[in-house]
């Protein structure tokens, strides 16, 4: 029996809550994971997982030797990484989930200079607007924009994205420019709506002037959970709608968007990494934290 690898497999096992996500991420068979936890028990005599059909819950004694599995992984990632040279690159693979559009318009096309510093890093990307389970999904880090749900995830704030309003001129055509952002709330009046991965409901517009706050609940004829979707329907012009600024310069060059109350502010996006808290000490994601730290402070205002 491989110590190391039968740690990390259990490990695996009690983060995913199943043998099956278990395998899939480590690329073996379920039959091998399956034997690993079996002669791992068999080695410590103690059942360290509670199976049934529909899932796997880790028992008292199991909890306790996951506490210090994941110390003594994260301890020899550390030690490895100490060893190496000064001169020498992160290695290794790196799984990142990113907003679809963060991802089109921000982060790919940057991918370039983030190869030239660490070519021996290899970024797997997963590109979605939906909630990841970061431990489940054995994703490194997750890159998000507004309040993180999981507060046992360490979240780095790496900067703000300033929001906007926007329509298509073929909407303000058939239903007018609004004077107001009440307005939105009447009846000939459409948002496009974004839907919440956390809740499934669609989030409103909140906005200020001066000591002046609104929230507005708008209708929607249409409501998307991603943004590149999101940003689409808003040109073809389903409704007004709300997004960081970096995101409509191209169609507002184009002439796709026009911006609406401009004397109105709306609260800028935080943008955060966050990451599982045995995780921090990897040194190819404190690489990927500088790296992206710094491509948000040479973004346009």
């Amino acid at each position: 029996m491989d110590r190391f690898d039968v740690l990390k497999t259990f490990v695996r096992v009690v983060e995913a809550g199943s043998f099956t996500r278990a395998a899939e991420t480590l690329s073996l068979s379920k039959t091998t994971v399956t034997q690993q936890i079996q002669q791992l028990e068999a080695h410590l005599r103690v059942r360290l997982l509670h199976r049934t059909t529909r899932q796997v819950t880790v028992t008292t004694e199991g909890s306790a030797y996951y506490e210090r599995a994941v110390r003594l992984l994260a301890d020899l990632e550390e030690a490895d990484a100490g060893v190496r040279t000064a001169s020498s690159s992160p290695r290794g693979v790196l799984r990142v989930d990113v907003p679809s559009p963060f991802a089109s318009k921000v982060l790919v096309p940057a991918l370039p200079d983030f190869h030239a510093r660490y070519p021996e890093l290899q970024l797997e990307l997963g590109v979605s607007d939906r909630e990841v389970d970061v431990i489940g999904d054995n994703v490194d880090c997750v890159v998000r924009g507004g309040r993180l749900a999981d507060s046992t995830l360490i979240a780095r704030r790496i900067g703000d994205l300033p929001l906007g309003i926007f329509a298509a001129p073929r909407y303000l055509h058939l239903a007018g420019t609004p004077a107001h952002p009440r307005e939105l709330e009447d009846s000939h009046h459409r948002v496009v709506g974004f839907l919440s991965s956390r809740t499934g409901r669609t989030l409103p517009l909140s906005l200020h002037r001066g000591g002046e706050r609104l929230e507005i609940h708008a209708r929607h004829a249409v409501a998307l959970d991603d943004g590149n979707a999101y940003l689409a329907a808003g040109v073809a012009g389903m409704g007004i709608l709300w997004l960081p600024r970096y995101m409509a310069a191209d169609p507002l060059a184009r002439g796709e968007l026009m911006p609406l109350f401009e004397d109105w502010s709306c609260d800028p996006m935080p943008m955060s990494v966050a990451f599982a808290p045995h995780r921090h000490r990897s040194a190819k994601l404190q690489a990927f934290l500088d790296w992206i730290d710094a491509l948000m402070k040479r973004l346009p205002p």
